[in-house]
Order: structure tokens, then sequence, then C-alpha cells
């Protein structure tokens, strides 16, 4: 084998949450009052063209979580030498399935800074002039626009070819799915062909599959564009030393992604429990309760990650012989950081979930099963938590923008993941000291921006229309 695969803890827990996903969309198939719920989130176009731009950041995300070791060459034997070759050898270097298919952007590095699109270095440097002697210039760029002969005659012409060629490969793309899709919608509808493809492209259909396809179409348009000119361009221009900055925003995305769904998994258990057994019990479990969380309250936040993540980060620093590379030393800083956020930021759906319960445990239904002497695990169990339940999707929902901008805040400050592992805060911390430049470089900063954004937008419109469609008072 020419590799030898790699299982971060963070890349288990990911995993285990994309299979509880699958598992619950099974159950929500079997389930009337939830499928009914979804179909309400699918009814509308800000919901499927969410739910399209959150999917293509998760796969992004899922092929970044497949790592390997690369098998490294072998070595030849000694003269003389008689027996065997020794067992393969693989890098210390954890390289990802995303990295593969991001190679030449990965590998393709320049020497330090280049605007987007640019053939020359963005800063002057003392070069060796054709006619002899020295002088100062802007280096002509290692990678970029190199298969050019004149960049300056020959860029534009170029740029719009491969635009234009990016944008057909993309509506190719685009009619296969739409083939794909309106032929899935068209079995067991009684209609014909040409009225369901028409009813797609009018958004007559029962799920806004048309805001679907129009999102899914400027994905793919970027994604082919970025296909064709990324491998001679730098897109998005390159860091301090040469790095393309298209490759570690996409490389951001899964840290955004780790830090947004492996929080929740941590907080989830501490909210439910603790909210449903304060508000149900009362007395001193609920006094109990309430004086943890507000007193977590009290203490403000940053100061309370940022003394967990240095005690972390000094029992990681002491005992280096629990890490075999320095992947897995990062992604152990990136596991600890989800637990303490996860531990620190429980005590709002806590909060919330305490006041329901409160509600519900006065109602005829409850008090009819504790007078037939119903346990409370089971009232718990049958009567409560599921009626808690919209209340507990609405808040995974919006708090995953809320983690993805924390980790990005905590990284600037310096307490977030480890500074060799990428995300939008350690690039957003580079580009601080970008922008002083003279000229000023921009572009970092605007990437991690736009990418950000995008993801924090998609997560937030999705989570409103989740909240619409789970919440009992909107009906």
């Amino acid at each position: 084998m020419g590799f030898q695969p790699v299982v971060l803890w963070t890349d288990l827990l990911l995993f285990v949450l994309l299979a509880t996903a699958a598992a619950a969309v099974f159950y929500v198939r079997a389930n009337e009052p939830l499928r009914e719920a979804w179909r309400k989130v699918g009814r509308r176009p800000a919901g499927m063209a969410a739910a399209t731009i959150l999917l293509a950041f998760v796969t992004v995300g899922v092929l970044d979580s497949l790592h390997y070791r690369p098998l490294l060459p072998a070595v030849d034997a000694p003269v003389g030498a008689v027996g065997e070759q020794g067992p393969p050898r693989y890098s210390t270097e954890v390289l990802s399935v995303l990295d593969a298919v991001l190679a030449p952007l990965r590998l393709q590095t320049e020497k330090t800074y280049s605007a987007p699109f640019a053939w020359q270095l963005y800063q002057r440097e003392t070069i060796e002039l054709p006619g002899g002697g020295q002088g100062r210039d802007y280096p002509r760029l290692v990678h970029g626009a190199s298969h050019l002969e004149d960049p300056v005659a020959d860029k534009g012409a170029d740029l719009s070819r491969r635009v234009l060629a990016g944008l057909g490969q993309a509506l190719f793309a685009w009619l296969a799915t739409f083939v794909v899709l309106a032929t899935l919608v068209w079995r067991g509808s009684g209609l014909g062909w040409g009225e369901i493809v028409a009813a797609l492209l009018a958004g007559r259909t029962v799920l806004a599959w048309r805001a679907a396809l129009v999102t899914l179409g400027l994905i793919f348009a970027i994604v082919a564009i970025c296909i064709e000119l990324a491998p001679l361009y730098h897109v998005l221009g390159t860091d301090k030393v040469g790095q393309d900055v298209l490759y570690l925003a996409l490389k951001s995305v899964r840290t955004a992604l780790v830090i947004g769904t492996i929080t929740t998994l941590v907080m989830m258990p501490f909210a439910v429990a603790l909210g449903i057994a304060a508000g149900y019990l009362g007395g001193w479990v609920d006094d109990a309760v309430q004086y943890v969380y507000t007193v977590l309250n009290a203490i403000p936040g940053v100061l309370l990650i940022a003394a967990a993540v240095l005690m972390m980060q000094v029992v990681i620093d002491t005992h280096p012989q629990w890490f075999d590379t320095a992947a897995e030393r990062s992604d152990a800083r990136l596991l600890a950081l989800c637990f303490i956020l996860g531990i620190t930021s429980w005590t709002g759906l806590a909060r919330l979930l305490r006041g329901e319960t409160l509600k519900l445990r006065e109602l005829e239904y409850v008090q009819a099963a504790r007078a037939f002497g119903v346990r409370t695990p089971a009232i718990l169990r049958r009567h409560i938590l599921p009626n808690v339940m919209h209340i507990v999707m609405i808040a995974l929902v919006m708090d995953f923008s809320g983690l993805v901008l924390a980790e990005a805040v905590l990284s600037y400050v310096g307490i977030g993941v480890d500074p060799t592992t990428i995300s939008f805060g350690t690039m957003i911390n580079m580009a601080r000291a970008e922008l002083a430049r003279e000229p000023m470089v921009w572009w970092s900063l605007a990437a991690a921006f736009a990418f950000m954004f995008v993801l924090v937008l998609a997560a937030n419109l999705f989570a409103d229309v989740v909240r619409d469609a789970f919440d009992p008072r909107r009906g």
C-alpha cells in the first residue's frame, strides 16, 4: 500500500456525527411529525439554498478528514548487502484526500507575497538584469502565470478563455444534475417528463428545488473556474511564505466544521441533562444547577477559555511521547478546544430547557402520568424530552455560526487552535500584520472573511428556517 491510513480523534468524532445524521434521516422518514417539520424547511427557498451551501462545505470538510501518511521512497541497499528489503517507511507528514486533490495549490509555493492572478512578486528585489548588472524590480513568479510567454499581453485573453471553459464545464455538470433530479422527482409523480421539467424551472414543486439548483449552479461555476485557473494562477494570491491563499482557505473549512459540530456534541449532554433535571425535579437540584451556570456566566468567557487552553497546552508540551506526528499534536489541541468551548457554552441552552420543563411538568398529561405512578425517568424520556427537542434543535443550529466566529476570535488573540493548524482565525491573525505594509496586502484577510462570511451566513439562514419550522408557537 502506498499510504498508511491515519484516524485522528477529530476525524473519528466527525464521522460519528455524520453517521448519527444519517441515522437521524431514517428516523425522520419514519416519524410523520418530524417529516412534516423538515418538509417545511424544504419548502423555503432560503432553507434549500443554505442547505446546498452547507453541503458543499461539509464535502470539503469530509475530504480533509480522510488522513494518511504517504509511503517514502525505498532506500537503496548498501553495496554487498544480502537480504530482503526492510519494512516500508512512511512519512511523518500527515496529509488528507483534500491535500491530494489540491496538490498543485499545496506544492506550487512562491517566495513570498503575490497578488491574485499576478505574475510577479508583490515587492521589489535585487535581480540580475538581462544586459548585465543588477537592479531593483519585481521578480517573476515561479509558478503563477509561468505558462505565458508575455504575461502583460497574453494574460487577459488566457483568463477569458479559461473562464469560459470553466463555465462550459459547470453548465454540463449542472445539466447532468438537473436531469438526475428531474428523473427522481418524475418517478411516482404521475406527471409527464415535460411537466416535471417545467415545474422545476418554475419553482412549483413541493420542495424548493429551483433554489437548490440555482445555488448549485453558482457553486459549480465557481468550482469549475477554480479548477481551470488554480493550477496556473494563484487565484487568491499567496501569503508571506508563498503559500496559496485559496488552499489555506479551503483547509480552514474543516477546522470551522470541527469547532462548530464537535463542540455541540460536547455541549448537548450537559445542557439537556442538567436543564431538564433542574426544571422537573426542582428543589436542591434546581438550586445546584442554577448555582453552577450562574458561576460560569459570572466568569468572563475569554478568560476562562484562555486559562483552560493554556493548562491543556502545558499538558501537551510536557508529554510529547503521546504524539507520533505533529498533526496528532495539533489535533489534540483542537479537540481540547472543542471540549473547553462545549463545557463553557452549555449554560444558555440549559437555562432555556429549564424554563420549558417548568412549564411542561404542570401540564395535564404529565400530572396524569405522575398520578398513575409512572417513574420519573420514564416521564422524562416519554413526555419531557420529546417536547423540548425543538429547542435543542434550534439552539444547536443557531450556535454553530457563533462557535465558528468564536474560533476565529480566539485564534486571533492567540488562545485558539495550534499555530500549525490552518483556520480562519490563524489566517486573520497572520493578515493583521500584512495590513500595515505599504502597499497593503489585503487578499489573505479578504479570503478568510469571504469564506467565513458565506459559511456563517448559510448557517444563520438555515437556522432561521429550522426555527420557523420546529417552533410550535410559529405554527
